[in-house]
């Protein structure tokens, strides 16, 4: 399965954005919706390294917050409608402005941590106590 050609790294937005492979841009990142696959299929690439955390859920919970409650204050201002309509309009609004973009996030974060070979901080030439 490893493809003993020279592999050229693709940009990590774009491979992150595409949900493939950081190393060869080819295989797939993840095994289903936000769970990532083991390793890519393509070049075998091991996902052990991924830590994503909370920063994809993070991001997209700021950004999202930031438009559905700017659109229901101009919404409240400017029609002043039901409570009932307010709960009608931004649930699925809701939904859709945080499901649709947390995998691309996710997957252009891996993809960047990958990039930038991040990894857990540690301290060098300083013995455990």
């Amino acid at each position: 399965m490893n493809d003993t050609r020279s592999l050229q790294t693709p940009h990590p937005l774009a491979a992150g954005m595409k949900g493939r492979c950081p190393r060869c841009g080819e295989g797939k990142l993840f095994a289903g919706f936000l769970d990532l696959a083991p390793r890519c299929e393509r070049c075998g690439l091991d996902y052990a390294f991924v830590d994503a955390g909370d920063g994809p859920a993070v991001f997209v919970i700021l950004i999202a917050g930031f438009i559905v409650v700017g659109a229901a204050l101009v919404v409240e201002v400017m029609y002043e409608p039901p409570f009932w309509l307010h709960a009608a309009l931004w649930g699925p609004l809701i939904l859709a402005v945080t499901l649709a973009p947390l995998r691309i996030v996710k997957g252009v974060l891996v993809a960047l941590q990958y990039h930038h070979k991040a990894a857990e901080g540690r301290l060098e030439g300083r013995e455990r106590p």
